[in-house]
This record gives C-alpha cells, sequence and structure tokens, in this order.
C-alpha cells in the first residue's frame, strides 16, 4: 500500500548548534512518525558520532532519495550533503565550513520541497555569523529561502496552540521602524496572514487583529499618527476585501484577548512587539513558519544555543511542534 504520511525535509541546522542533538531526541518520540516521514538533510558523519556518544541504540540509515528511507521510530534517515569531522567541529564556535554545510542543507530542501520529493521543510537554527563567514548575505533563514524560491511577498508567523503573531517589520533596528511601515506594507501582511490561515490552517473564516505601533494605539494621534495614517487605513482596504480583520488596538490589551482565542492571530508592527507575549506563552514549544512562499517551510523559535550545546539540556519540544505543524499544513494543502 502506498505510504500516505508526507515526507518532511528536516535540515540539521549549525553542526556546531544544538541542531544534531534535538533531531536525535525529537525524532525518538512515535508521533513524529506516526504523522510523517521524516527526511534529515544534514552530516552522517555528525549525527552518527553524536548518537555512538549518546544512544548506541539509535540506527541511522543513509538514503540518496526520500523513496529509500524507512521512517520508523527509533531508525534516523538522512540524505548526506557535507564530510565533516566530527573531531574538528568545535561545539558552540561559528566557521566558514559549517556555514557552508548549513547552506548546502538548506538549498538542498528548498530544491526539493520546489520540485515536489518532499511535502515540506522543517529547519533547525543556523548561525547567522557562520553564514556570513561562508560568503552568503543573508540576515537569516528567511530571506535566504525567500531567495531561493524567488519570492517577495512572505511574513514571518509564530504559532502555537494559543496565539499566532505575524511580523509586519523584522530584524530592523527600533529606531527605523516607523519609517520602514507603510499602508501597502501592512495590507499585505494582512492578506498574506488571511489566506494562510485559510490554506495552511485550514480555518475557513479567520478573524485577525492588527496592533497599534504607539502606547495606547496613538491615543487619537497624541503619542503618534502611525495608526491615523497607516494602520487604520490598511485594516480599513482589508475590511473592504471581504476581511474579518479588527484594529488597530493598544498592544497592552490586545494580546490578553489573543491567547483567550479571540482571534486567530495578531498582526504585530516590529519584532519584539509579537515575540515577547509569543513567547511567554509558547517558550518552548512555539514555531516559526514563512507565510506567502509556494513552499511549506516550518522552524524551530530559538537559536543554536552555543552556551548549552554538548550538555544535553537541549530541548526538542520546539522542533517536534514545527515538525508536526509542517505535516498538518502539507495535509491541508492537499
Amino acid at each position: 500500500m502506498n505510504d500516505l504520511r508526507p515526507v518532511i525535509g528536516i535540515t540539521m541546522g549549525d553542526p556546531a548548534g544544538i541542531g544534531p542533538e534535538i533531531v536525535l531526541t525529537a525524532l525518538k518520540y512515535p508521533e513524529i512518525c506516526e504523522g510523517c516521514r521524516p527526511l534529515i538533510l544534514g552530516d552522517f558523519q555528525i549525527l552518527r558520532a553524536l548518537a555512538l556518544r549518546c544512544d548506541k541504540s539509535y540506527h541511522i540509515n543513509r538514503v540518496s532519495r526520500p523513496e529509500e528511507g524507512k521512517y520508523t521510530t527509533g531508525s534516523l534517515d538522512i540524505i548526506n550533503l557535507s564530510d565533516l569531522d566530527p573531531g574538528r567541529i568545535i561545539l558552540g564556535k561559528p566557521a566558514a565550513r559549517t556555514g557552508k554545510a548549513m547552506l548546502k542543507y538548506i538549498h538542498k530542501a528548498v530544491d526539493m520541497a520546489m520540485e515536489g520529493l518532499i511535502s515540506a521543510m522543517v529547519t533547525c537554527p543556523i548561525n547567522k555569523e557562520s553564514l556570513h563567514l561562508s560568503g552568503a548575505d543573508f540576515s537569516g533563514h528567511t530571506e535566504l529561502i525567500a531567495h531561493r524560491t524567488a519570492c517577495d511577498d512572505y511574513a514571518m508567523m509564530l504559532a502555537g496552540k494559543r496565539i499566532r503573531v505575524v511580523l509586519v517589520t523584522i530584524h530592523i533596528p527600533v529606531k527605523n521602524i516607523s519609517s520602514s511601515l507603510s499602508e501597502e506594507k501592512i495590507l499585505k501582511t494582512i492578506e498574506l496572514t488571511h489566506r494562510a490561515l485559510k490554506n495552511r490552517f485550514g480555518i475557513n473564516a479567520p478573524k485577525i487583529a492588527v496592533a497599534g505601533l504607539n502606547p495606547h494605539a496613538g491615543e487619537a494621534g497624541i503619542f503618534g499618527n502611525e495608526e491615523k495614517q497607516l494602520i487604520e487605513p490598511a485594516v480599513l482596504h482589508a475590511k473592504n476585501k471581504g476581511f474579518r480583520v479588527h484594529g488597530p488596538f493598544p498592544a497592552d490589551t490586545l494580546f490578553y484577548h489573543a491567547v483567550d482565542g479571540d482571534y486567530d492571530a495578531v498582526i504585530c508592527m516590529y519584532h519584539d512587539q509579537g515575540l515577547i507575549p509569543f513567547k511567554m506563552v509558547h517558550f518552548k514549544d512555539g514555531v516559526n513558519t514563512t507565510i506567502g512562499l509556494p513552499i511549506i517551510r516550518t522552524s524551530v523559535d530559538h537559536g543554536t544555543a552555543y552556551d548549552i550545546v554538548g550538555t544535553g539540556k537541549a530541548d526538542p519540544g520546539s522542533l517536534i511542534a514545527a515538525i508536526k505543524m509542517a505535516a498538518e499544513q502539507a495535509k491541508c494543502v492537499k
């Protein structure tokens, strides 16, 4: 019989970070293989050395294409894309060779997803300094994958069971936020969010809230005019398109109602406005998913954790949630 579980490509992330550890730990959970066929894109030698050190019972199956995988709990199927010497990798330290390896994993996953060889990709954390040392001029996964897929309209969504937030601006200095906002950019983020909630999360009539930029959402212009000049017109335009969108609301009260289930997603004007409340609720199981891409991509919502790499303290919760979300999205788009 045909195996109907979606194939999920999981990039190993930074070989000097916690990516290899959380991959090994996450794939011990039976619910992963029950819901999908997890295929690792990474380094066979690195994972084998880690498995021999931490869990000798783990079987690592080296494959060249998805259909060769076993996809059973207790085994790990990997397409080997780099040949790093585990003895020469300095854990917790950026390096050009690990940066080049990370790039190979990401590029391969994107290409396989675009070709339909995998249903979705899940990314383990990378180190931006290593990425730059490798010669790649990107600020992170999101921008790199958008470039690789030739996608101009995309946004970062942080998703959990209790709250979802989407960012209008991402990694920019706080002093540049106001000048980086526009009615067009806010409207486009609302549209991307609406489409993603319907097509990737299966919500037929999503309800979206929009946060203001200033304290008290500007207090009728007393604390700033961005709400009246940019955010309110974007919300009105979206309403005229038939979207169930509301706001702008003061951020200090909005997230209480969002966590209480009043909204399917919150549009946030800047990084910390959305990520601080999100991580208060979903620090261990939050998922980063890029909406607007022609492929499904989810990711852990944390970094390489250089300070704990090799200690056995790395928590696989976010990776487990990211794999499950990727599988759920893959089933929604079929």
